[in-house]
């Protein structure tokens, strides 16, 4: 059974930083691209950012761009989520998801994803 767990979120204030891990276990990270996904209250999820098994491509949503930092360590089998200059509108609970790609070197997230974790809450707030 494949599984992922998020961890970091927390509480922050309107500017700061936060880093999100995503610790997968029961498969081998880098068979698959990952991607960060997050559901506000009241809203429906949405793709925030991705990256591909070799880490070469990289996806984010307009709203995060320059400010968020995806990135991985195949060997401790954990993708990350910076955070930075977090605003109000980030608030959200934050998962992972895999994408076992349809065909060599090739990612469709944040569309197509396999598995997903639990979450983890981020809250921006002062």
């Amino acid at each position: 059974q494949v599984q992922l767990v998020e961890s970091g979120g927390g509480l922050v204030q309107p500017g700061g930083s936060l880093r999100l891990s995503c610790t997968v276990s029961k498969f081998t990270l880098n068979n698959y691209n990952i991607g960060w996904f997050r559901q506000a209250p009241g809203k429906e999820r949405e793709g925030v950012s991705c990256i591909s098994r070799s880490g070469d491509s990289t996806y984010y949503t307009d709203s995060v761009k320059g400010r968020f930092t995806i990135s991985r360590d195949n060997a401790e089998n954990t993708v990350y989520l910076e955070m930075s200059r977090l605003k109000p509108e980030d608030t959200a609970v934050y998962y992972c998801a895999t994408e076992f790609p349809r065909t060599p070197g090739s990612m469709t997230c944040p569309n197509g994803m396999d598995h997903w974790g639990q979450g983890t809450l981020v809250t921006v707030s002062s």
